[in-house]
Formats: structure tokens, sequence, C-alpha cells
């Protein structure tokens, strides 16, 4: 995997500049700690997802500014963009590697719904609980992963792991416990609208921050994307919007070198007045004081 220097944080990348490469790893955990040393424990970010399944040990794992307690059977799902570390605890496990290119080819509703549930839900933990009866299914998807990883040279050996991916996907969705979240169904139609809503939202937080607009290219009045949020996340479109940004502005003042005024404009922000007042509302304090925090 290639790093890049150009912030203070490292971004590691999966075959960059490799399209023919298969886009797709699986280690043993453990394993994967000891050869890749310190690095696992600074704060880094990757350009491509990550699921990490900690089947025994105890310790801790650090996500986008929060602390998770790391138990048996604990899954995580780390999306492009989020920065996480590990501590220094032995755990062992499985970890999966895989470019957005791995599953995007043909990509049909299903896996936009399941990416977008497991993944890219911000406003949730990043991570799965599940329970012992129920992991022996998921360890039997690994073995075949794990298997399959030997015969690169069998028939349709992309194909098979992209099924098995899709199918350890599932499984989380049927078993997984994920803490103050009620499981998604693609036949409900407000759940359907809520995926999208946060889809779009991932692709444009940087330019809209308005419900009126989201609510615009999703084709729904204002009230009903309302109703759906607070009925399935307790909260609102706004409160929703805003917390996808303002994550953003702490990961860009905590690892970036950007000015306020310039993380304000890559926000959308066209007066860097507005983007500090924002900031201040949501977080309680400016973000000049934030960064001092965390430097």
């Amino acid at each position: 995997m290639a790093v890049s220097h150009k912030t203070k944080i490292q971004k590691y990348h999966l075959h960059e500049n490799e399209p023919d490469k298969l886009q797709f790893e699986i280690y043993p955990l453990n394993d994967y700690l000891i050869s890749s040393g310190a690095h696992t424990q600074k704060p880094h970010v990757h350009s491509f997802y990550q699921i990490i399944w900690f089947m025994s040990g105890k310790g801790k794992h650090y996500v986008d500014f929060n602390e998770y307690e790391v138990d048996e059977n604990t899954i995580f799902f780390i999306s492009k963009g989020q920065i996480h570390h590990f501590d220094e605890n032995k755990f062992d496990g499985c970890i999966i590697h895989f470019n957005e290119s791995f599953i995007a080819d043909n990509e049909n509703y299903i896996n936009i719904f399941l990416k977008h549930n497991i993944f890219d839900s911000f406003e949730k933990e990043p991570l799965f609980r599940i329970k012992q009866s129920d992991s022996r299914e998921l360890q039997n998807i690994v073995t075949q992963m794990q298997t399959e990883m030997w015969t690169p040279n069998q028939f349709a050996h992309r194909e098979y792991l992209k099924v098995l991916l899709n199918l350890f996907f599932i499984v989380i969705q049927r078993f997984g416990i994920r803490k103050d979240c009620n499981g998604l169904s693609i036949n409900n139609p407000s759940h359907i609208l809520f995926v999208k809503f946060r889809q779009l939202i991932e692709t444009h937080y940087h330019h809209i921050h308005t419900v009126a607009e989201y609510a615009d290219l999703l084709n729904v009045s204002g009230k009903t994307l309302t109703n759906c949020t607070k009925e399935i996340s307790h909260q609102t479109p706004l409160e929703i919007i805003n917390e996808r940004i303002s994550l953003e502005a702490k990961r860009l003042l905590s690892y970036s070198d950007k000015n306020v005024n310039e993380i304000g404009f890559e926000l959308g922000f066209e007066d860097p007045s507005y983007f500090v007042k924002f900031f201040k509302r949501q977080m309680n304090m400016l973000p000049r004081d934030f960064r001092k925090i965390g430097s």
C-alpha cells in the first residue's frame, strides 16, 4: 500500500494506480497488526473500505474522535475518509480491505443500500456486535474468502469473492446488533428514502447545506423527508446534514494544515465568518480552540 504525506495524517491506498489488481485483501488481524507495526496505533485514513472483525481480545479502537470498547465479536466498518487507529493490545480476528471499484461494477440498488447502511452511516456507531451463536455463519464466509484467495486462477475468482463479500454484508444486516439503531429494510419505502438521503449527503455535503435542496434532489417535500428521518434516526434532516459537515470540519481542523478560512471555503461557506458561527453553534467552541485542543 502506498502512503501520501500531503497532510499531518497518513493516508493509505489499496493498489493505487494498479486497476488490474483484485482491489480486495483479507488478512488475519493479529498478523496484520504485527506487520504494520506502530503505523496502526497512529491516527490514519484510507481511500478504501475496511472491515475489522475482533473475534477475541479486549482493548480500544478509536474512530473519528470517539473511543470504542473492543470485545469479542465486535465488527467495525471503516469507510473511506474515516480517521481511526488501534491501541497497543493484541487481537485475533480478520481484516478485509476493498476499493469501491470492487463492489461498484454493475452496481445495483441493493449494493448501494447495504453500503450506505453499514459504512456511511456517520450518525451511528461504526460497529456491530454479533452473538457467538450467529458468528459461525460469518466465520464460514471468511474461511471461504481466505480459501478463494489462494486460487486466483479459478473461474470467476473475483466474482466469487464479490458474492461472498455481499453475503457477509447481508448476514451483518440480519444478525448484527448496532447500538440505538433499528434495522433497515430494503422493502420499506421510508427506509429507502433515508438511505438515499444519506447517500446524497455524502456526495454533496461540501456544497449543499439545506433540507429544501436535498428534498428537491429526492423529489419529496421537506415535510416528508423530516418525517422519514425522525422516524428512523430521531433526528431532523438538518441535524444530520450539520453533523456530517461538523465531522469533516473536525477532521480538517485536527489533521490538515489548512487555515480556518480555507476549511470554511472547502465546506461550502462563502463567508468564513458563517463557518465560524456554524462551528461554534455545533461544537460550543470556536474552530481555532478546537484545533488547539487537538494539537
